[in-house]
Order: C-alpha cells, then structure tokens, then sequence
C-alpha cells in the first residue's frame, strides 16, 4: 500500500500562519496537520504502508526532512515530489507518478478526519465523502442503492447531491490511475481552469471502473483560523489522555482546565489555562487567561486575556483582551 499526500499550496487562507510554514505543517494539538492525516490512515488500514509520497512546493531542505521523518517514524520509505506550477488537484497527484502503482491511498492535507477504513481492498475503488448543507462548494457524487457511484460532478450549480468528496481515495489499481492522470494532462483536459481529480474519477467511471461511496464519521477542515481552532477542540476532546503530571513544564500558581495540550519546557505562572487550549514547546505565558486557542512555539504571552485565538511561532504579545492571529516572529504589545 502507498500513500500519497498532495500538499504543495501554502494556505493563503491561513496567513500569516502559513508565511514561514505550510500549512500541513501548522500543529493540532502538538502534531502537524500532516502527521495526524498519516498516523489516523495507517493506524486504520488493514495493510501495512510502504511509501509515503508528499506532492509539496519549495518548502525548503528542513520541512522536506519532517516530511521524510514523519513517514520513517511509521515504519514507510517517504518520497518528495514538486508541483511548481498551480495546475488543479489531479496535476498535483500525477507530480508523483512514479510512486503511483498499486495499491494507493490519495489524501489531500488540509482535512483531518474520524473514520474507522473497513473496507474491502479488492474493489476497484472507495471514494470518502460526507453530507454537506451546501454542495456547491465542494465536489460531490451522486450513488445507487448500492452505494456504487454513478457520476461526480465538480462544485454543482444545481443540487445534484449533498454527498461531498472529503479528500480521501482508495485505487485498488494505481497503474490504472497514473495512466488516466497522464492522458487529462496530455489531453489538456480542464475543469474551471485546472486538472480536476473529479473528471478523472468520471472518466474512469464511463469506462467501466466500479466506485463504492464510504463515509467519515467527522471531517474536519483546517482551512483558516477558525477552523483550525475548532479541529483543535474536538481532537483535544476525542483524546484527553496528556497526563499533566508527567509534562516537562512548569507551572506556578496556575490553573490547568482540560482537555489542554501542553508542550515541552512551556513556563505557565499566574495563569488560567482551558479548556480547549494547545500550547507548543518553549513557550512562555504569564499573567494570561486563555481558551478555545492555539499557541505554536517559542511564543511569549503576558497580561492578556483571550479566546478563539491564535499565536504563531516565536510572537510576543502583551495586552488587553481580544480575538488575536498572530503570525509567526511577530510582536504586538498595548
């Protein structure tokens, strides 16, 4: 089995969070966005994972390391490939071409997700979706009875189906993928301006591929702050085993309310800390109430109080309350 993980954009949504690092690799609850995606994916599938292929941009030497790291820890070979250029979804998964054979899971990674991947590896394909209130922004599928997928439209201007493509597929046939991919782009075959994974999934499908419908049992988006803000409560909800006994931080005359994330070398005094709050290593608060937020590294917080807020790495703030975003190495002080 290989993974492969198209994550070549830099989260503009998500400035100025994503101008010194991408956003797969912004933390949830002290781990990157794209450390959670591989460990729920392989914790799940029934067979082991050889490879692990990211799809990035110009990142840089250390992030291409992480990437590499984070695959390795999982017992996978991890593989870099670039997509320089902003041609579409389908354009950025073909920039792996090489490693698409076989059997292959196709995850974008700007989703988390809860599902549990039961699923038969011998069908031709499993597509991941979930029931959206607003289909026009996504692209969605339409299905039978039997849940065998019938048609994928590309964000429908009519409502032709609440069942949203979550960013998560199963090839049983990577071989076959790669040369459908290869023949859009050759082809020059475009949706909206860009190589659409759904006009592959179509064709595909109109030349005989069988395609089932599986679903998650929570999508979570972590497109802008406030959707990683509230990824961040519900992971802390879904898994509150951090022991606040055992954390390498020190903590004086403060107040721990969980679920919390608490990072290594953190220094907390004269604080309220909770719920629902991440806090990565080396950082410093003082004099600080805060909830509902996420705090990256190396970031100092004093006399503030705060809510559904978010500080990047190596910030200082120092204030009165209100609703912050921060960036990384910025400092903002009342």
């Amino acid at each position: 089995m290989k993974i492969i993980i198209p994550m070549a954009g830099r989260g503009s949504r998500l400035r100025p969070h994503t101008l010194t690092i991408p956003k797969p690799l912004v933390p949830i609850a002290g781990k990157p966005i794209v450390q959670r995606l591989v460990e729920s994916l392989i914790q799940n599938l029934s067979e082991p994972v050889e490879e692990i292929a990211y799809i990035i941009g110009d990142f840089g030497e250390d992030i291409e390391q992480q990437l590499v790291t984070i695959a390795e820890n999982q017992g996978a070979k991890g593989s870099i490939y670039y997509q320089n250029e902003p041609l579409g979804p389908a354009h950025a998964i073909y920039c792996a071409a090489e490693s698409i054979k076989g059997k292959c899971i196709i995850a974008f990674s700007d989703t988390l997700f809860q599902a549990t991947f039961d699923f038969d590896l011998e069908q031709e394909g499993v597509i991941w979706t979930q029931q959206v209130k607003d289909p026009s922004a996504f692209g969605v599928v339409t299905t039978d009875r039997d849940n065998i997928i019938t048609g994928f439209v590309e964000k429908p201007k009519e409502a032709v189906s609440d069942l949203a493509i979550v960013g998560i597929y199963y090839f049983r046939d990577g071989d076959r993928l790669r040369t459908e991919l290869s023949e859009l782009i050759d082809q020059n075959i475009r949706e909206k301006g860009e190589f659409q994974i759904t006009t592959v999934l179509e064709r595909m499908r109109a030349s005989g591929a069988k395609f089932k419908v599986e679903t998650v049992a929570e999508w979570m988006d972590c497109g802008n702050k406030e959707a990683i803000i509230d990824t961040n409560r519900k992971i802390l909800d879904a898994d509150q085993n951090q022991n606040l006994e055992e954390l390498s931080a020190t903590i004086i005359n403060s107040t721990i309310i969980p679920p919390c994330y608490i990072g290594n070398h953190v220094t907390i005094r004269n604080s309220v800390i909770g719920p629902h709050v991440s806090i990565g290593d080396h950082c410093t608060l003082k004099h600080t109430v805060v909830q509902n937020s996420v705090i990256q590294t190396r970031s100092e917080i004093q006399y503030a109080v705060f809510e559904n807020s978010m500080i990047g790495n190596n910030a200082y703030y120092k204030g009165t309350p209100k609703t912050v975003s921060l960036g990384d190495f910025s400092q903002l002080a009342d």
